[in-house]
């Protein structure tokens, strides 16, 4: 890999971003119905320096706003949901050495990521009792050092990446984030992803079998949670980013479709079905969702930049719930307007060849990460009783 872009700010972040988006929109059909990974893709995300722009200023990033953040996230997700999908994690990560990383882990991590370096994720885990049953294991060796054994799931990234973080737990049962090389011996990443939508993502196994791990490559991440935190929020916020950007990316293909290959209804009376009343009064309601989704995104990154600059209990309890908000708004959004193309564009628009279906089936894919229903019980007991939402980080 050629060295990295070190981007400037906020300004040029989001141009590279619209830029990127644009080129990885043209064949992003061709790769969901092919089941194509975006290696090239990915390298060039990488190259273009937008996976560092989260590296703090004293080590020579831009770390650019999580406003600017979602917004590359939506444009990406617009584009192509999959690829949007793949960074979600290296960004998450990112920010737990921001967090919890040693000066000398920050230094040599976020080196990385301004070279180019990508995190992948080992987090979730299959056939456990619940999502935070996590049954990794970290077990100390006399000599200081540790090895690690267990089965991850749903690791996106994890196959494009050059470290690997894997949340595991100690012998005192408190979590850890475990950085690993991708070649390192006993780790086998395997390609088995078979979901229905969000296909290019690899979002396979990752399997740990006695892999050595120096202690200097292990973060304390049960410590985040002792204190006011922003990784739920920062987290959830780029899920939304990819929601809001399914939703959009889905209306810009109706709206194409509609004007260009569409015919009008015989009972309406007009030339094209552009004009027809019904399909206009349709669409006007996708677009105020779609907006609604993206004005709630902007508010929630707006209040997650607030509270990164005066972290108390109450602010980051506000950019928890505000984040909620947009995530919930964004996944409904996404999954009608995946599900609406179709009825504004007509029959011809199901056909397999066009792919259009991938909005939908991403949509409902990536909606799946969290249970929204928990997520409207947390907003509604904050805005009755003021009771702040949990620090699980999910939210």
């Amino acid at each position: 890999m050629s060295a990295a872009t070190v981007i400037a700010g906020d300004a040029e972040a989001l141009a590279v971003a619209a830029e990127l988006a644009a080129d990885f929109r043209k064949d992003a059909a061709e790769r969901d119905a092919r089941g194509r990974l975006p290696h090239a893709e990915v390298e060039r995300l990488s190259a273009s320096g937008l996976l560092a722009v989260t590296v703090p200023a004293e080590f020579g990033g831009p770390d650019v706003g999580a406003e600017t953040l979602a917004e590359i996230f939506r444009l990406l997700a617009a584009a192509d949901a999959s690829l949007a999908q793949i960074p979600q994690s290296h960004f998450v990560y990112v920010n737990v050495l921001r967090r919890q990383g040693s000066p000398e882990q920050q230094e040599f991590f976020f080196g990385e990521v301004l070279r180019g370096k990508r995190f992948g994720n080992a987090q979730s885990e299959a056939g456990t009792k619940h999502v935070q049953d996590i049954r990794t294991r970290l077990a100390r060796r006399p000599d200081g050092s540790y090895v690690l054994d267990g089965v991850k799931h749903y690791s996106t990234g994890a196959l494009f990446a050059d470290w690997i973080p894997v949340l595991a737990r100690a012998a005192d049962d408190n979590l850890h984030v475990a950085y690993i090389p991708r070649d390192a011996p006993g780790l086998t990443v395997v390609d088995d992803w078979d979901g229905m939508g969000q296909r290019t993502t690899a979002s396979g196994t990752v399997r740990l079998e006695s892999v050595r791990v120096p202690a200097d490559r292990i973060v304390p991440h049960h410590l985040t949670f002792r204190a006011p935190q922003l990784h739920g929020a920062v987290a959830q916020l780029l899920h939304a980013a990819i929601d809001a950007g399914i939703a959009s990316g889905a209306v810009a293909e109706a709206v194409e479709f509609v004007r260009t290959k569409s015919r009008p209804w015989f009972e309406s009376g007009f030339e094209t079905a552009a004009e027809d009343p019904l399909l206009i009064q349709r669409f006007g309601e996708l677009a105020i969702r779609v907006r609604a989704a993206e004005a709630l995104l902007r508010e929630a990154a707006r209040a997650v930049d607030a509270a990164r600059a005066d972290l108390t209990d109450d602010s980051a309890a506000e950019a928890s719930i505000a984040v909620a908000a947009a995530k919930v708004t964004a996944a409904e959004a996404a999954v009608e307007v995946g599900s609406a193309l179709f009825e504004v564009a007509g029959t011809r628009s199901a056909l397999d060849s066009l792919g259009l279906h991938r909005h939908w089936r991403d949509a409902r894919t990536h909606t799946l990460h969290d249970p929204a229903r928990w997520k409207v019980q947390y907003i509604g007991r904050y805005v009755l009783n003021g009771t702040r939402p949990p620090r699980h980080g999910l939210l």
